[in-house]
């Protein structure tokens, strides 16, 4: 992203922003390697707006933040074609037909009594996530495991920070966060004793940051999951889970433990980011509204850190201690990723699902054909033939 300066966007008609974003946001299945896709496909290889150099760079800068990264890459794309308003409107696009879909579905799967063949298609669906978390968790290892280093101190952080995240996944949900910063502090404790001239860490404040609010329910606690979710996670959409499922489930009971499955299902199968899932959480506490307002809280963030930060994007890639900080937090995403993978495989309540899941796990690690939709959307259908033959769901 060094390069944002030096070469003038050709200027792009707001128009055209609206109306290709917008249908990026339709077509966009698959999640964050999709979006990158497209977004390269349209402002590289077609358009020509950007070089694909900025564009790498701005995959590198992006991955570094915290949220959603795909749908700041798009954010920032549609920043450096039009400025502000760009930005906001391109983001807005991006993420809007997502969002109205994943807000239908959930009326439909969170029905007080929605028809039998719903329900197993949930089931089903839902029974295919643990495979995704751990599909998800493997995807992001390799380039964390070589970003650490080749050493074996080096190597035995990164397995420490990975067990870490994997531990506070499966028992401190909710606390999650302070793992993950934990884990970058530590790094950046590491790596300070190695470099000759040491300086202050712009991290240092994180913590207070990330204070755990008090839990006082309504639209507060709404908000607040929803904040955790934009603007503390790290390593993208499947870290989310962790963060949320305890308090949906257990301390506000916002949800059942299956629907939270059912939640993540769709935010899996519907068009944009993952980070949709939050909506979901936000219409089973308080319908429409607390959709809207989780999915606004969630993805302000995105906005504010590609509207302040975008000009100054070489800056941060090339600071230090932040390359530390998500050097040690990122192997304790991928640990708490997995661990989401124990705490969704407790909360299925049928036998049948079991070799659903196991099913997923082929499909995903073994066949791979098309991928995570396609995963899911087969669990769904296997749901719903189990709910015809009438078996439970």
């Amino acid at each position: 992203m060094g390069t944002v300066s030096r070469r003038t966007p050709p200027p792009v008609p707001l128009r055209t922003i609206v109306a290709q974003w917008l249908r990026l946001g339709c077509i966009g299945f698959g999640g964050p390697p999709t979006h990158i896709a497209l977004l390269r496909r349209l402002c590289v290889h077609e358009r020509q707006w950007i070089d694909a150099k900025e564009f790498e760079d701005a995959i590198a800068t992006t991955n570094l933040l915290p949220g959603p990264a795909s749908t700041q890459l798009a954010i920032f794309c549609a920043w450096r074609l039009r400025g502000a308003l760009g930005a906001i409107a391109g983001g807005v696009c991006f993420i809007a037909p997502g969002l109205a879909v994943i807000l239908a579905l959930s009326a439909v799967f969170l029905e007080h009594r929605p028809p039998d063949w719903i329900l197993g298609a949930a089931a089903g669906a839902g029974a295919a996530v643990p495979a995704v978390a751990l599909n998800a968790a493997w995807g992001l290892l390799p380039g964390s495991w070589k970003r650490m280093g080749s050493k074996a101190p080096q190597k035995v952080r990164w397995a420490f920070y990975a067990a870490a995240g994997g531990a506070a996944a499966v028992t401190i949900g909710p606390f999650l966060v302070l793992v993950l910063v934990a884990c970058g502090t530590v790094e950046i404790g590491v790596r300070r004793s190695l470099w000759s001239r040491p300086a202050g860490s712009p991290l240092a404040v994180v913590p207070v940051l990330v204070a755990h609010a008090i839990a006082i329910g309504g639209l507060g606690a709404v908000a607040w999951e929803a904040f955790k979710v934009g603007a503390l996670s790290y390593g993208g959409g499947f870290v989310i889970i962790p963060l949320m499922q305890h308090d949906a489930v257990n301390t506000y009971h916002w949800m059942t433990g299956a629907q939270f499955l059912d939640a993540v299902a769709l935010g899996q199968i519907t068009p944009g980011p993952v980070v949709q899932t939050v909506a979901v959480v936000g219409f089973a506490a308080a319908g429409v509204g607390g959709g809207l307002l989780a999915a606004l809280v969630a993805f302000t963030p995105s906005f504010a850190f590609v509207l302040l930060g975008a000009p100054h994007f070489q800056r941060i890639r090339a600071n230090r201690h932040i390359e530390a900080f998500l050097t040690g937090a990122g192997p304790a995403v991928i640990g708490a990723i997995a661990g989401s993978a124990v705490t969704l495989g407790l909360a299925l309540g049928h036998l049948w699902q079991i070799p659903v899941v196991a099913g997923a796990i082929i499909w995903l690690f073994g066949i791979r054909r098309t991928g995570v939709v396609s995963g899911l959307l087969l669990a769904a259908v296997v749901g719903v033939l189990v709910a015809l033959s009438g078996v439970p769901v």
